[in-house]
């Protein structure tokens, strides 16, 4: 028998009204565990007792929220190999990506654990005699967490550092298909010298507990990372109560690689860009846009490059790309695949089921070539290991397909031309840019999001975060007379 894994309700591990298989996706046979399924009731707990910690939390000492920080930091960063084993057993991402996701979530929580120490405000005088303002950032409440399954651990922790960190309560909610992540990291976070109930993990269905947690007046700030339709839905129930909001959505990332290009460089950037992680990343390089004079070598080597890859067990040594996380995502992926050729593009290799001798969600990485932008492979978003090149005969046309989409995450160019680099990087409509760089791959102490419909809200991570996990207050003092 195996033993079902909880909930933390309001201080307290909790067994739900249900629960939930989760299966390893590099190998069916395994049973990673049974997890716990909330009910409403359990939710409301949480939340009416993360609004009593967090005035605790509040009032707690900085050097006393670093240390909570640190620690958490710390352990994350000493079982990166432990819990990086288990995040790619459930998740199916190569063994060094587990091992370096955890790694960087510890790294989140000591930067932030550091910015404890440095939430210092402002001071200005009045316009009145003898009043001095002060202007300072204040905890907004107690903050739901929406987290995705494809970086279990380091998305949601780059929301909980900063939200513990400003003075906030947390109620997480993470992807079903990845709960032993989530379970792992709030034993941790549990451990800690907080008050009861300042953090709740709620395992649930998203149609169930997700929507009970967004549409709650007891939540005052809602943190999503997931779908476009899922974050519309989000932010029409926030509005009802005026609950603020920041939501990380899709993405259509494209890789501009010039005449100019490093051609070995520019198919090595494009085919981690494309398959790293499966393809499983919101900054994932799945349209490729080509210059013509380098199209055909940089193809030829593109395609040689994807069907070399190693596809296996996530655990095993020399794996390069794992599987897809589910059977759905792997029924998803193959219909984008015949969607493709339907559309007139070619499927220069990949793009099929794989039978290995694990019974797993395999999947070859797919490259499609004499594709255009107008193409739904290149307007929506797949989450598959499939990429598309776009030939194009200018850096001026590469620039306007670059632009043409209604998403605006990552974009990146290869090129060795400084005034190509440096008028791309500025007009390049997108939240990140990378010169000679993946699209993915970002550092953790500066702000990361989107424009379209890529993102909405105040940006994550670094010095940014203040701005949504937190709320300003001005403070008018006269001291009278001497």
């Amino acid at each position: 028998m195996t033993d079902t894994k909880l909930n933390l309700i309001a201080g307290t591990w909790t067994a739900g009204v249900s629960e939930v298989e989760n299966r390893n996706p590099s190998d069916l046979s395994d049973l990673v565990g049974m997890f716990a399924q909330a009910s409403s009731d359990q939710l409301e707990a949480a939340l009416d007792q993360a609004k009593i910690a967090q005035t605790e939390w509040a009032s707690y000492g900085i050097e006393r929220k670093y240390s909570v920080l640190m620690s958490i930091g710390n352990e994350l960063m000493a079982r990166a190999e432990e819990l990086g084993a288990l995040l790619s057993r459930e998740e199916g991402k190569p063994l060094a990506e587990g091992k370096g996701e955890v790694y960087r979530a510890g790294q989140f929580f000591t930067y932030y654990a550091a910015e404890t120490l440095r939430q210092i405000g402002e001071n200005a005088d009045s316009v009145r005699p003898d009043i001095e303002v002060d202007v300072r950032r204040e905890a907004i409440g107690t903050v739901a967490i929406i987290s995705p399954w494809n970086f279990p651990t380091a998305t949601a922790s780059w929301k909980i550092a900063p939200a513990l960190c400003y003075g906030n309560a947390v109620v997480w909610k993470p992807a079903n298909v990845t709960p032993a992540s989530a379970v792992a990291l709030a034993e941790i976070i549990n451990r800690q010298d907080i008050p009861r109930g300042l953090f709740s993990l709620v395992m649930g269905a998203g149609r169930e507990i997700g929507q009970r947690l967004v549409e709650s007046p007891k939540v005052n700030a809602i943190s999503f990372t997931g779908s476009v339709p899922v974050g519309k839905g989000i932010a029409t129930a926030a509005i009802q109560n005026l609950t603020k909001v920041q939501m990380e959505m899709g993405s259509k990332n494209a890789l501009a690689v010039m005449d100019d290009a490093d051609l070995d460089l520019a198919v090595t950037l494009a085919l981690g860009g494309a398959f790293g992680g499966t393809g499983q990343k919101c900054t994932a390089s799945s349209r490729l846009v080509v210059h013509e004079a380098i199209h055909d070598a940089f193809a030829e080597k593109l395609v040689a490059g994807a069907q070399a890859m190693r596809v296996g067990h996530a655990l095993e040594e020399g794996t390069q790309m794992g599987p897809v996380v589910s059977e759905q995502q792997l029924s998803e992926n193959l219909a984008y695949v015949d969607l493709g050729k339907s559309e007139g593009a070619e499927l220069a290799c990949g793009g099929a089921r794989l039978e290995m001798p694990h019974q797993g969600f395999y999947m070859s990485p797919g490259v499609f070539l004499n594709t255009t932008n107008d193409m739904r492979i290149n307007r929506e978003e797949m989450f598959a290991p499939l990429t598309a090149v776009i030939k194009v005969g200018s850096y001026e046309e590469a620039l306007a397909t670059v632009n043409d989409t209604d998403f605006g995450l990552t974009s990146g160019i290869v090129t060795k031309s400084l005034a190509r680099a440096t008028h791309f990087r500025r007009n390049a409509q997108t939240g990140v840019v990378t010169v000679n760089l993946p699209t993915a791959g970002t550092d953790y102490h500066v702000p990361f999001g989107g424009r379209g419909d890529s993102s909405y809200g105040p940006r994550e991570q670094g010095k940014a975060a203040a701005e949504f996990y937190t709320t300003v207050k001005t403070a008018y003092i006269s001291a009278g007379p001497v």
